[in-house]
């Protein structure tokens, strides 16, 4: 088996994330050659966990998510980048599975994708938003990222790079009640509303009613959360919510930009 640490670096962005990110570092101990903490301001005892476990903490003002995890990705010393939110962390299994990579083979793919499961109140969703594959560790000079704000992921420089699935979990602590997911839903929708609005996307009363009923039978049949029980019900009705917020606020918008174009004729 490959000896350890690889050569790769573990890249994370942050702010007053204490209450997830000694788990997202713990998971990752000895895995790379170092750990980038890109911190906007925390002041929650964030910094002291990372210095705890070595990172090289680059402090700097907010630049939006697509940005600043670009500015991570490219502060990176190493060939590999494993990039993780403050709120994930490998499972055994996922991490095992890192580890008995050879990176320096020549034959190697040069991304992995990961599978992330949402834990919740000691136990995980394990159909409620599965199967949610995310491109985690690649070569560094082969990807970058890309998204509307606040989503993103990670996409190939060039069109057919080879890529293989890691079997593992990616744990996920994304919420500590649906109450505090409701709310990170409410600024993400109007995020997600003012980028789509950007690109010149617009939203209609048609689909203001059916995309939410959508999202929820999505969420709730197609995938499954019916069998998360009570929990799976709800998520899927945070998802509609989310949806019903996202078209509203885009409705909004484009209201906005037609009574503007109204008063400067």
């Amino acid at each position: 088996m490959p000896t350890l640490p690889k050569p790769l670096s573990v890249a994370i962005i942050c702010k007053d994330n204490a209450d997830t990110i000694g788990r997202t570092l713990e998971s990752v101990r000895g895995l790379g050659q170092e750990i980038v903490a890109v911190d906007s301001g925390s002041t929650d005892g964030t910094l002291d966990l990372l210095r705890q476990h070595g990172a090289r903490i680059i402090e700097i003002e907010w630049l939006g998510y697509v940005e600043t995890v670009q500015y991570a990705f490219e502060q990176c010393r190493q060939p590999w980048v494993l990039p993780l939110d403050s709120d994930e962390s490998l499972e055994p299994d996922l991490r095992s599975s890192i580890e008995a990579l050879d990176l320096d083979s020549e034959d190697s793919p040069t991304g992995y994708r990961v599978n992330r499961k949402v834990f919740y109140k000691g136990r995980f969703f394990e159909h409620t938003w599965q199967p949610e594959w995310r491109l985690r560790l690649v070569k560094r000079d082969r990807f970058h990222w890309h998204g509307i704000n606040p989503h993103y992921d990670l996409r190939p420089l060039e069109p057919g790079e080879p890529i293989a699935n890691l079997s593992g979990d990616l744990r996920h602590d994304s919420f500590s009640s649906f109450a505090n997911l409701m709310r990170k839903h409410v600024g993400h929708a109007e995020l997600m509303a003012r980028g789509l609005h950007q690109q010149g996307k617009s939203a209609s009363p048609l689909k203001l009613a059916i995309s939410p009923v959508q999202a929820f039978i999505r969420q709730a049949i197609f995938r499954g959360g019916y069998k998360d029980g009570t929990r799976g019900w709800a998520a899927a009705g945070a998802m509609a919510a989310y949806t019903l917020m996202k078209y509203v606020c885009l409705l909004e918008l484009k209201d906005q930009e037609g009574r503007q174009q109204h008063q400067n004729k």
